[in-house]
């Protein structure tokens, strides 16, 4: 296993996190750091025991950074969709918010190159600030915040005191000064604090489990970092498209290849800022029509030699994790926005899924509508979920008789297992994200009654 607001509503803002595009959405969306650079980042699973002695071993965590704080946004029936929205975006984000999952679970680094997930969740996410950015910038801002903030304030308003419950004492290390990183949880400039060990062996809150809860605040942080950058960065795209769209790939090769070293904190953001930028410039120039005007050959082909250069540098670059482009940030950023281009150059305008993607509806209405809630809390109930498929093994009978069989499949247990879990957190905190759009509480927001009143 291994380590992704609104301002005022008007007619055509239905309160999804970000805002939605009028023209093509309303729904957008989805680690700490592995490589501070590109990936959702998750911490290993508790270990579970030997399969002889009742339990088997969890699978091992291994470090990406995912969704799409992923970006949610309000789905309709397929039956009635709003005029000008386009499901095909929102199905771009639940197979992201899946891939980031499956990938926290297996660590299947190929994973990373089949779909980048994170960039295409900022791609999104940025179409929809430049188109919400009609109106006055400061409004914008505003509302992203109040969208953003409360379903994260939540999710630390159960993760902190567990920590602090379970004998993390920082201020014996570091004194009062430690308080003023604490309010990282209340707004994520930067990665928050949190024990590196806490919990106890074996338990269900094994010692790693704070580092994995925290590790998807990454993407807040970032994602907070591009809404208060992108009245400037708008502007300055819209005076120079070209130049804006590839500036932070430059960046990206010059601090993200070891050639210019920026530590601390601030290093970590400008390599987000780096990585995903493009991206999320990128999806400025959807949003403005800009990859229209460029004749279709030449955008696909573009993007193929961009992301072949991608592949190219990663060849070379390759760490412990082989081909986890998480982890080589210039490789990362250039694959993500080749294949992010190609996927808005060819993206079909769909009011209502097609075929047999309508039948999946509600599962991607669910999952835009609690993007964030879902990217908040799947990392962590990896745990609980991997505890859950170790106690197959103490049922009798059972666990003797099909401890083999149970072994062999225990990833996909627990890939089972947790979605469940995650149904239960959509339940119990997802309707926050309701509240912090101004929109009635849900608590299961598939669009099923709205099909039934169609």
């Amino acid at each position: 296993m291994t380590h992704p607001d609104r301002p005022r509503q008007d007619a055509h803002d239905d309160g999804s996190w970000p805002p939605p595009d009028d023209r093509w959405a309303p729904s957008q969306q989805v680690s700490t750091h592995p490589v501070h650079a590109g990936a959702v980042y998750t911490a290993p699973l508790p270990a579970p025991p030997a399969p002889r002695a009742g339990s088997v071993s969890a699978p091992a965590v291994s470090p990406e950074r995912p969704p799409e704080a992923p970006d949610a946004a309000e789905g309709t029936a397929a039956t009635r969709a709003k005029p000008g929205r386009d499901r095909y975006l929102d199905l771009l984000r639940a197979v992201a918010l899946v891939r980031v999952v499956v990938f926290h679970l297996f660590g299947w680094a190929w994973l990373t190159v089949l779909f980048p997930s994170m960039g295409v969740m900022f791609a999104l996410a940025g179409s929809l600030m430049a188109r919400s950015l009609a109106r006055p910038a400061a409004g914008v801002v505003r509302g992203r915040l109040r969208r953003l903030l409360p379903p994260m304030w939540a999710f630390s308003l159960v993760v902190v005191p567990v920590m602090f419950a379970l004998s993390w004492k920082p201020v014996r290390e570091e004194g009062l000064w430690w308080f003023i990183k604490l309010g990282s949880y209340v707004l994520p400039l930067t990665a928050p604090p949190y024990p590196e060990e806490n919990g106890s062996a074996g338990g269900w809150l094994e010692l790693s489990w704070a580092d994995q809860a925290a590790g998807p605040l990454w993407y807040i942080r970032a994602y907070l970092l591009f809404v208060l950058a992108s009245p400037l960065l708008l502007k300055a795209f819209r005076r120079l498209p070209w130049v804006t769209l590839l500036a932070p790939v430059a960046l990206t090769a010059v601090i993200g290849t070891g050639l210019v070293t920026v530590p601390g904190a601030f290093g970590e953001g400008l390599l987000d800022f780096a990585v995903f930028g493009s991206c999320w410039i990128l999806g400025f120039a959807h949003n403005d029509g800009l990859l229209k005007e460029v004749p279709r050959y030449i955008a696909v082909s573009s993007a193929a030699i961009v992301m072949g250069f991608g592949l190219w540098w990663a060849s070379g670059h390759l760490t412990e994790e082989g081909w986890n482009l998480d982890e080589i940030p210039l490789a990362q950023a250039t694959w993500s926005l080749g294949f992010c281009a190609i996927l808005l150059v060819y993206a079909p305008s769909w009011q209502k899924l097609p075929g047999r993607l309508a039948g999946y509806d509600g599962l991607v209405t669910l999952a835009n509508n609690r993007a964030v809630t879902i990217y908040l809390w799947h990392n962590l109930l990896l745990i609980p979920a991997a505890h859950l498929v170790d106690e197959l093994w103490a049922v009798p009978w059972f666990g003797d008789t099909f401890g083999t069989y149970l072994e062999r499949s225990y990833e996909v247990l627990v890939l089972i297992a947790v979605w469940p879990l995650i149904g239960l957190v959509i339940v119990a905190f997802g309707w926050v994200e309701d509240v912090a759009a101004k929109r009635r509480p849900r608590l299961w927001p598939s669009g099923a009654g709205r099909a039934r009143r169609s």
